[in-house]
């Protein structure tokens, strides 16, 4: 009897895992990718922390690496559920591409800025100025410049918020 029910255990278990298989079998490269931004940005990310002189605590960075992994992953599966959604109707799977560039491209540019913090070089690079379509030259932006339109923004919703 017991043998009965470890045997349809293990039916079970290998039906499901077939099944959440196949859903991620083409989607490895895409977890790859984010497999490798992940630990490009944890490294960068140390040697900026470092270069401002943090106090690195390895507790944070790894859940903030399990975190952000886990984020990928839902992402990812968020991408493919509308691919199997939306591409059917459409054609081309647009909406999850799109997604997955806007997150990677994030994601990329996150590293990139932590590089650059690194090395102290006195530029970051916005993945939605890029996106917008702006000149690649307006794409690097200097810090001073970024901390005073993010400051006129916030005067600006203070004074917004103030007269509602």
């Amino acid at each position: 009897m017991e043998s009965n029910v470890n045997n349809m255990i293990a039916t079970v278990v290998a039906a499901i895992a077939a099944t959440i298989a196949d859903f991620y079998a083409h989607l490895a490269p895409w977890l790859l990718l984010g497999a490798i931004l992940v630990i490009v940005d944890l490294r960068f990310g140390i040697k900026a922390a470092r270069a401002r002189g943090e106090e690195i605590r390895p507790s944070r960075a790894w859940r903030r690496t399990i975190n952000k992994t886990m984020d990928y992953l839902c992402w990812v599966t968020v991408a493919e559920m509308c691919s199997r959604t939306f591409a059917p109707a459409i054609g081309v799977p647009v909406v999850s591409l799109g997604m997955l560039i806007v997150i990677y491209g994030i994601e990329l540019s996150s590293c990139i800025n932590n590089y650059l913090e690194y090395k102290h070089v006195d530029r970051r690079i916005s993945i939605f100025k890029l996106l917008k379509g702006t000149r690649w030259g307006a794409i690097l932006e200097k810090a001073e410049e970024r901390e005073a339109d993010s400051v006129a923004e916030e005067a600006e919703e203070t004074v917004a918020e103030k007269r509602e």
